[in-house]
């Protein structure tokens, strides 16, 4: 997203009617003064992702923000601290960062030191994972931090679409996925016609055709693999035989919801709909999975009764896979295993996290393009008639804003809060 020149005028122009100012004492923007933005080195386990790379660091500097970075922050994702002094960021300690920065991005939720860390005035910008957490939002609004989730971005909005850190992820996520499973698989992905004889190409079923599921599909296909695209709204066939893969569905095909998302299925569609899929997943060579309910456990779509089924050697890359569960029986996530049958299960929940340079250079895009909306002018100003604001804002000036939060957190909804997506149905990532 292109940076946003400052103002010739160091004042800001007046918020809008409902838009809230956020200032105190201790990390007061002022009028015309720089907003400092501070990047944490990432603490949860297998992080390899930072939540700014040099060049987004380059926009927010040019568009009069200031950047200070924990030494070594970005080193897991190959950005040197000197790549950021070049861009015009200053590097510091984590305690000097969190005494003086007014706006934290990270790419995953806060850890309990963090939170513990965090005062009145911060706004904290990250994938928080919220539905999962709701203890978490409880603390962080308690503690007065403007709480920003990416989880919460409003996709039917066209201009929210560069603030999906969800969407780049998966992106990143299902690539990393067929990448994973061609190296796990002891065979060939292509047909290969050589002079000892001619390797049959392996047979890849990717299961959700979402963006991650696309991603994978796609890749998949590159690496000459025989692909087939499996999901139960019907309306994903154009895009899955556009890229060149064979599409299958259950009987029960009737799966979308609303904002994209597939919606809960009854008990009799879903015993159906998991019937046919294990006679079809017999089949196939390399299964990857990318189901995901926020806030809920992952649906299981391979049973251990069909991973026992599978041929040895066959693969398994579970994208669902989360503390709650996974898509496929046994799996953990962040954990290869191999089975008793020779069947390799690939946990990968946070995949995207293995391809840290490219993932990270994607997810400060979107957090560019969240403080290009919360900070026009320099400040932090969260506008409550903002139908975008309403979505990504979970918790401002010591008050849950979200709808879903709210409902998860049992608060009564906010009477001038328009209602927002249903963000607790099954997703393909």
């Amino acid at each position: 997203m292109a940076a946003v020149a400052p103002r010739p005028d160091p004042t800001p122009s007046a918020p809008s009617p409902g838009a809230q100012v956020s200032r105190t004492p201790d990390h007061d923007v002022g009028d015309g003064a720089a907003l400092r933005i501070g990047v944490l080195t990432e603490t949860a386990e297998g992080e390899h992702r930072v939540a700014l790379d040099p060049s987004a660091v380059a926009k927010l500097v040019a568009a009069g923000r200031t950047v200070q970075l924990e030494s070594g922050a970005g080193a897991a994702a190959s950005f040197p601290d000197e790549a950021y002094i070049a861009a015009g960021a200053s590097v510091g300690t984590r305690a000097a960062i969190l005494a003086n920065c007014q706006v934290l991005a990270v790419v995953r939720r806060p850890d309990d030191a963090l939170v513990a860390a965090l005062t009145t005035g911060q706004t904290l910008v990250g994938l928080l994972d919220p539905l999962n957490h709701p203890d978490m939002i409880r603390d962080l609004t308690a503690r007065g931090v403007t709480t920003v989730a990416f989880e919460f971005v409003p996709r039917t909005i066209s201009r929210a679409q560069s603030m999906d850190a969800l969407s780049s992820q998966s992106s990143a996520a299902g690539y990393r996925a067929a990448i994973v499973a061609a190296h796990a698989y002891g065979r060939y992905l292509p047909m290969m016609i050589t002079a000892s004889g001619t390797a049959t190409p392996a047979k890849v079923i990717v299961i959700g055709a979402g963006v991650a599921g696309l991603q994978a599909i796609a890749t998949a296909r590159r690496l000459g693999a025989v692909v087939t695209g499996y999901d139960v709204r019907d309306a994903s066939r154009q895009e899955v035989e556009s890229l060149g893969a064979k599409f299958l569905t259950s009987s029960v095909a009737k799966g979308a919801g609303s904002g994209g998302y597939a919606r809960v299925m009854t008990d009799a569609e879903k015993a159906t709909q998991q019937k046919e899929l294990d006679a079809a997943l017999v089949d196939f060579d390399v299964i990857i999975t990318t189901a995901k309910v926020p806030g809920h456990a992952p649906p299981e779509l391979v049973s251990a009764a069909t991973l026992a089924s599978l041929r040895p050697g066959s693969v398994c890359i579970d994208l669902g896979s989360s503390a709650l569960g996974g898509n496929v029986a046994g799996s953990v996530d962040g954990t290869t295993t191999v089975t008793a049958g020779g069947v390799t299960l690939v946990g990968g929940g946070e995949l995207a996290a293995d391809l840290p340079t490219s993932a990270s250079q994607m997810y400060a895009r979107n957090v560019v393009a969240v403080l290009d909306s919360l900070a026009p002018n320099g400040q932090i100003v969260i506008d409550q008639t903002d139908a975008v604001h309403q979505g990504i804002v979970v918790a401002h000036d010591g008050e849950v804003s979200n709808a879903a939060m709210r409902a998860v957190l049992n608060l009564d909804p906010l009477s001038d809060t328009a209602s927002a997506p249903d963000h607790t149905q099954e997703k393909p990532a």
